[in-house]
């Protein structure tokens, strides 16, 4: 564990053992931090990982710097992070404060340039996020909002919005999903056990497409148990 404690110099094995440990002890912080903060960086999400970055970059480049405090560190960030995102769900007022209400930046086909100046863009950014959107023309667009997460929000005025089957009283069938059951000969087991079926009804609807299990590139199931498979090209 000497690789753990500053030191004057470390062996490359050393420094090979740092990083390995900082990674895996990342890889977990994050797991624990849950999927929002690295979906969204929104204002904690933000300062919380640019401070995380500088905490553990430095014992990873400077040998005199040890790994304990970076992870004491770190491990107290994590535990405040996770209590500002408790204490946003249960106050209204500090979550106001960490997420603000959506800007106004479109309103009924007419740019609000002063709320361009609080969203600190341009009207050239507008116009990018507009074409992200397939958006031609500005007039069309009934609604367009400055998001706290830093994405643009487009709302189509009625009459360009697409028609559903639901406007034109069409009869359709029911949502299905399709997921992937076998990937490359391994079988999704806790998907198989969702579903109520067992081992020996997949093993009969993969004979059904004239292949074996092992010879699975990949097979996907629908929420009606429809099974689709494709197999693996011959070499």
């Amino acid at each position: 564990m000497d690789f753990f404690h500053g030191k004057e110099a470390l062996t490359a094995m050393e420094w090979i053992l740092r990083g390995s440990v900082s990674f895996a002890f990342l890889l977990i912080i994050a797991k624990f931090m849950g999927q929002r903060s690295i979906s969204q960086l929104r204002l904690l999400d933000f300062i919380v990982a640019l401070t995380l970055g500088n905490i553990i970059a430095h014992p990873l480049s400077d040998q005199k710097i040890g790994l304990q405090g970076s992870f004491i560190t770190t491990a107290t960030l994590t535990i405040l992070y996770i209590a500002g995102t408790w204490l946003s769900l249960k106050c209204p007022r500090f979550n106001r404060f960490l997420h603000p209400e959506p800007i106004t930046l479109i309103q009924n086909g007419q740019i609000q340039f002063h709320h361009l100046a609080k969203a600190r863009i341009s009207a050239d950014f507008l116009f990018s996020e507009l074409r992200k959107e397939k958006v031609e023309d500005i007039q069309k667009v009934s609604l367009a909002l400055w998001e706290p997460g830093g994405i643009v929000s487009v709302f189509m005025d009625t009459p360009y919005q697409p028609v559903t089957p639901a406007d034109l009283d069409l009869k359709t069938q029911p949502f299905v999903i399709t997921r992937p059951i076998i990937v490359d000969g391994q079988i999704e087991m806790a998907l198989l056990q969702e579903m109520g079926k067992d081992l020996d009804w997949l093993e009969e609807q993969i004979a059904g497409a004239s292949a074996d299990i092992p010879d699975v590139m990949l097979a996907t199931i629908s929420d009606n148990a429809v099974v689709q498979v494709m197999k693996k090209h011959a070499k």
